[in-house]
């Protein structure tokens, strides 16, 4: 089953892809709530390049690491991987239907521990949070 989420960022896309491509700027924003933090990532930003980022909770309870390789890289456009036996695809579309922004859409494999809807809303958490940290830069 695949699972999308999406959220509008109001600014040029050439923040939003640095945003979700650069290391320093996914420690800022790469968390589904407060309590939560990303301690480390890396980007090899190429096909056959690898990502990762190490998620733990504040408190040290708990923490776990999320990696992958790109499939497709689209300058400002899209990006695939695959993680484990699983794929997600994360579409930046700028401009939809006259709105300033860019649409920033992730579609994603769900896994079977968690349910459809808390995977959509950790995944849409963390995509408002990174909206939130692409507008503030501004």
């Amino acid at each position: 089953m695949k699972i999308t989420v999406e959220t509008l960022v109001h600014a040029p896309i050439d923040a939003v892809w640095r945003a979700w491509t650069t290391p320093e700027d996914i420690k800022q924003w790469n968390a589904a709530s407060d309590d939560w933090h990303t301690t480390a990532a890396a980007v090899d930003l190429r096909v056959g390049g690898g990502f990762s980022s190490r998620m733990e909770a504040k408190d040290g309870s708990m923490g776990f690491d999320f990696a992958g390789t790109y499939t497709q890289v689209v300058p400002h456009a899209l990006l695939a991987c695959a993680f484990g036996d699983r794929t997600m695809q994360v579409e930046f579309v700028a401009g939809v239907g006259g709105v300033e922004g860019v649409t920033v859409r992730e579609t994603f494999d769900a896994e079977a521990t968690h349910s459809v809807e808390q995977q959509r809303a950790g995944w849409q958490a963390i995509l408002d949070r990174f909206a939130r940290h692409v507008e503030g830069q501004r």
